[in-house]
C-alpha cells in the first residue's frame, strides 16, 4: 500500500498542545475514499501524526487516487477542526478553509518518497 506523508511547520516549544490537538482526533465514519461521482476511489487505511521541536508530519496509508484521498480529508469534520485548532501553532499559515485549498496546501507540503516497504497482506 502507498503512504503519503504531509508536514506542518510549527513553533517550537508547542509540542504538548500540538498533541493536545490530536488527542480527541475524529476519525472519519468511513474509511472509503469517493470520487466527484460519490464513486469509491480509495480508502484510507492508516494514519500515524509524529512531532519533534518545530516538525510535525502525519502519516497516511492508503488505496487508490490521492488527489480524491486529499479531497475526502478536506471535507471531513475531524481534519477540518484540528487544522482550524492548529493554526495557533504554525510558523506558516496552512490555506485550509476551502476544498480547494486544502489540496494546494496537502500538495505543498508532502514529503517526497524515498522508498516503501511493507509485507504482504492476505
Amino acid at each position: 500500500m502507498p503512504y503519503a506523508a504531509i508536514t506542518y511547520d510549527i513553533r517550537s516549544g508547542c509540542e504538548d498542545e500540538v498533541a493536545e490537538v490530536f488527542r480527541d482526533f475524529q476519525r472519519p465514519k468511513s474509511t472509503v475514499v469517493p470520487d466527484g461521482e460519490g464513486r469509491p476511489a480509495g480508502r484510507i487505511l492508516a494514519t500515524a501524526v509524529f512531532i519533534r521541536d518545530a516538525t510535525l508530519v502525519r502519516f497516511i496509508e492508503y488505496e487508490g487516487d490521492l488527489d480524491a484521498v486529499a479531497r475526502f480529508m478536506a471535507g471531513q469534520p475531524g481534519v477540518r477542526e484540528v487544522e482550524r485548532r492548529l493554526a495557533p501553532y504554525l510558523n506558516t499559515p496552512r490555506d485550509t478553509g476551502t476544498v480547494d485549498g486544502f489540496v494546494r496546501t496537502f500538495k505543498a507540503s508532502m514529503l517526497r518518497c524515498i522508498t516503501q516497504f511493507a509485507v504482504p497482506r492476505s
